[in-house]
């Protein structure tokens, strides 16, 4: 820290104590400085210097609590001290330091209202000072004298006016600094939860379909132990697969999710499209459920949040109708449109009839994935009985942007 910085934070921390100081300084210099070319030390015949610049210098000991009144006792002092004697001195020092802190303090047009006054109070004065001064002779409105008391106070009010408007820049940079850094702060915490949603969304879809399958088929297992030990293996191998395929999933999640940064895309092993659906509708064929497959329209590549985002939706639908349909058949429809990806799967089971049941949490993540390609999500029942449940999705290629879903209506169907 330099001396001049530490020597203001110390007037600041104790105004009173600096400006009395200051005070100090101004009325021993017009006291002592001599005010003509030829006067050595204190002017002997200065009483009035004595009375009038205490009452111009004694005022700038408050100059910072109230600045209006300190200028005004501080020219009454000078100009009285003006109007007697005429000489300007180091007491010019006084108005200066108080029209200063005037525009120090004040927007720019009291400023120059202020400074005006003050220099036409101050002229006022020298005229009358100077009418009197015995040597001068002829008009004294063109006195030098009188441009000095001029430029003096100009000087003291551009003085403030600049150090103001720096002061004000330097106070909005560092406004802007705070604002940009809570704008950094809140952007990291959106991204946060964004991410959390991620996690979240991806856990849910990993786990919920093969539990459910882990779950019918040992459920299958114990029923026929006995009877049916074949078809106890069969169900046994069905669940050790599902088993395995789960952890798998995890692995791959657990590893995305060390690299923070990392995009779904850039997961260990390819993220799973609709070429996985055959694998798909077999594990829940194992499981006991009937699935009608209808494809429309010319198979094509798409996105790979697309198609990611479009097995997810598959995949969660054909799980709650799995837990919630019993033994109904479900239809999948999926239509390849020009510019859209049309999903549909359809139940005729009891499900739509009980919305009571289920968390939730399965159609939130399908209107999330949904939304999180640019999509369209809707979901509830038919009214022939059973559940629908419809996507629509970008084919062409494009950044995700994410997008709040609505609040889920209570009763909307199953989780």
């Amino acid at each position: 820290m330099s001396p001049l910085t530490e020597v203001r934070r110390v007037a600041g921390c104790h105004p009173f104590l600096s400006d009395g100081l200051l005070a100090a300084a101004v009325y021993a210099l017009a006291l002592w400085v001599p005010s003509g070319p030829h006067d050595v030390g204190p002017d002997p015949s200065t009483w009035q210097m004595a009375v009038f610049g205490a009452l111009a210098a004694g005022p700038l000991t408050v100059r910072r609590r109230w600045p209006t009144a300190a200028l005004a006792f501080t020219l009454a002092g000078t100009a009285c001290y003006l109007a007697v004697d005429g000489k300007e001195g180091p007491l010019l020092l006084a108005p200066m330091i108080a029209v200063y802190t005037v525009a120090l303090r004040g927007a720019r047009r009291t400023t120059v209202m202020t400074a005006a006054a003050s220099g036409f109070v101050l002229i006022i004065a020298k005229l009358v000072g100077v009418a009197r001064d015995p040597a001068v002779h002829g008009l004294v409105l063109f006195d030098p004298r009188l441009v000095s008391v001029i430029a003096q106070i100009a000087l003291a009010t551009a003085v403030g006016d600049a150090v103001r408007n720096r002061r004000a820049y330097v106070a909005a940079i560092e406004e802007r600094v705070r604002r940009a850094e809570r704008t950094r702060e809140e952007e990291a915490e959106r991204r946060v939860i964004e991410e959390r949603l991620r996690i979240a969304r991806e856990l849910h879809d990993v786990l919920a379909h093969h539990v459910a399958l882990i779950n019918v088929q040992a459920e299958v297992a114990a029923y026929v132990m006995e009877t049916d030990p074949d078809q106890a293996r069969e169900a046994l191998s069905h669940v050790r697969r599902a088993g395995q395929e789960v952890l798998d999933d995890l692995g791959a999640t657990v590893s995305l999710l060390r690299r923070p940064n990392a995009q779904l895309e850039s997961a260990p092993e390819p993220a799973p499209g609709l070429d996985r659906l055959p694998g798909l509708l077999e594990a829940f064929a194992a499981g006991g459920l009937t699935v009608d497959l209808r494809v429309v329209g010319e198979r094509r590549e798409l996105p790979a949040t697309v198609d990611l985002a479009a097995y997810r939706i598959v995949q969660e639908a054909l799980t709650n109708v799995h837990k919630h349909a019993g033994d109904a058949p479900a239809t999948l429809r999926i239509a390849y449109t020009p510019r859209e990806l049309r999903v549909e799967i359809t139940d005729s089971g009891p499900g739509g009839s009980a919305p009571g049941e289920g968390t939730g949490h399965g159609l939130l993540g399908m209107r999330e994935r949904a939304y999180s390609v640019g999509g369209a999500f809707e979901a509830g029942p038919r009214p022939e009985g059973g559940f629908r449940v419809h996507a629509v999705l970008p084919s062409a290629d494009h950044s995700p942007r994410p997008v709040s879903p609505p609040a889920r209506a209570a009763g909307t169907g199953p989780a």
